[in-house]
């Protein structure tokens, strides 16, 4: 009885491993199921759309910047200018797109706080080397 009881646990767990059904998700933000049988359908039917607010309100403005750390950074293509430039790059956007959201600047290194095609991003200067924040090369 003990064995039968044995048999049949592990037949009705080895058919619960059994069933590969997986959700991935794709580029776009979209989740999809991918069924044992080699088929596959949406589970989200509609694009998600990106926040291109950041939710910030109507009155925000950017944050000033230090004229003088700004002027010495243009030798090195470090303005804050270039590093908008960059985050449009990376984030298939327009530069307008790009809206500084907190900034702490010095001479030599800076913390800049971006939204950038609806999503919040750091990057971090360090001399004149602009780098995402969490990335090495």
């Amino acid at each position: 009885m003990k064995t039968l009881f044995y048999l049949l646990l592990v037949f009705s767990v080895s058919i619960g491993f059994a069933q590969n059904n997986h959700i991935v998700k794709t580029d776009d933000g979209r989740r999809v199921l991918l069924k044992a049988d080699y088929t596959w359908e949406y589970i989200d039917i509609e694009k998600p759309t990106p926040d291109k607010r950041c939710n910030l309100t109507d009155d925000f403005v950017e944050p000033a910047l230090n004229n003088k750390i700004q002027s010495q950074l243009k030798k090195g293509r470090a303005t804050i200018d270039d590093v908008k430039k960059k985050v449009a790059k990376d984030y298939d956007c327009e530069v307008e797109d790009v809206i500084l959201l907190s900034v702490s600047e010095q001479k030599v290194k800076a913390v800049y706080r971006f939204c950038a095609n609806g999503t919040k991003v750091t990057y971090k200067r360090n001399g004149h080397a602009i780098i995402e924040s969490g990335k090495f090369f």
